[in-house]
């Protein structure tokens, strides 16, 4: 039932973390709740620890610091719902929450390896020569109430933080917690894993744009003026967001698009990229400004990536070239490896 539990939980995580549109509100509701359901069922996992703890096994240290990851991971979840907690060590509560779930993992595989469930069947029916599976239908049943209970819990939890005041109760959909709104220079500077701020050249720098018309280069200077606002929310995975007027280039103003494009790929001087459908084109912008000042180095200066209702990761910072391609959107990794 654990095991199952928390297969729920990682899978659901993992939609949490990218879905960054109003329709995704569900993964993260479920996400909650297959948390709660852990919760649920640490009492009776509890009893096979004390088990096991009896044995003396030398691995039982590994097992220890499995059920330690699971732990923190819970509590840091936890601390960033309810908003009381908002960061540890210079972190966000949600980047913990996230690095020690991922980091859990292969100790989790290991686990499985050296603790293999073992499954009891009972007697054979005098009136058939097969195993039962009255003991399946018991497991499944009593994970059903599980499930159940905690999907009754997790509203009770919402209207409780809303009843004391807890900050977690404005967090938004994705649980991100409203910050830096509404002064730009507050946002936190943030990229993704080890990307690093660079030193940027506004002077020599160069937009490279690649459709049917061939291969061009643009200067800052060379982008239409003037600019187009639009209010988007930059939603960060590692647990902030911020509402802000993005002012810049619609991407649909610099690209002429042939009838085999399926795909935009949009690349930063860091080397970090990410495909859009060509669907998505005309909602994309590329922002000189927001708030009406410039971006700041940090930021993506000379040129970001705006992407309403896509998580931050998106956002392409420091953007040198967008390119038109026949490679479906779809061909990359859910999440950035570089």
């Amino acid at each position: 039932m654990l095991l199952a539990t928390l297969a729920l939980v990682f899978a659901t995580g993992v939609g949490a973390v990218a879905t960054g549109s109003a329709g995704g509100r569900w993964i993260v509701i479920g996400h909650g709740v297959a948390g709660l359901m852990v919760v649920l069922l640490i009492p009776w996992k509890a009893v096979v620890v004390r088990r096991g703890l009896r044995r003396g096994r030398p691995s039982r240290w590994g097992s220890l610091l499995l059920a330690l990851m699971v732990a923190t991971t819970l509590v840091a979840g936890m601390g960033s719902v309810t908003g009381w907690v908002r960061s540890v060590g210079g972190f966000l509560t949600l980047w913990w929450h996230i690095a020690v779930a991922l980091a859990l993992v292969p100790l989790l595989l290991w686990h499985l390896v050296a603790r293999p469930v073992r499954w009891r069947r009972s007697r054979p029916s005098p009136r058939s020569s097969r195993w039962s599976t009255d003991q399946a239908r018991r497991a499944a049943l009593r994970l059903g109430a599980v499930a159940a209970a905690a999907a009754v819990a997790y509203p009770v939890g919402e209207a409780a933080l809303r009843l004391v005041g807890a900050p977690g109760a404005e967090r938004r959909f994705t649980g991100s917690h409203r910050i830096a709104s509404p002064d730009p220079a507050a946002m936190p500077v943030t990229s993704w894993l080890d990307d690093r701020v660079p030193a940027v050249d506004a002077g020599s720098w160069r937009l490279a744009v690649v459709d049917a018309t061939g291969r061009r280069e643009l200067a800052l200077s060379d982008l239409p003026e003037p600019g187009v606002t639009v209010s988007a929310t930059l939603d960060c995975t590692s647990g902030w967001y911020a509402d802000h007027e993005w002012t810049g280039v619609p991407v649909s103003a610099l690209l002429t698009p042939s009838a085999g494009d399926r795909s935009l790929y949009v690349h930063s001087v860091t080397g970090y990229w990410r495909r859009f459908p060509v669907e998505e084109i005309g909602t994309l912008l590329l922002a000189t400004a927001v708030g009406g000042e410039r971006l700041s180095r940090g930021h993506g200066s000379p040129l970001r990536l705006v992407v309403p209702g896509r998580r931050g990761f998106w956002w392409v910072k420091w953007v040198d070239r967008i390119e038109l391609e026949p490679t479906p959107p779809w061909w990359q990794p859910p999440f950035p490896v570089t």
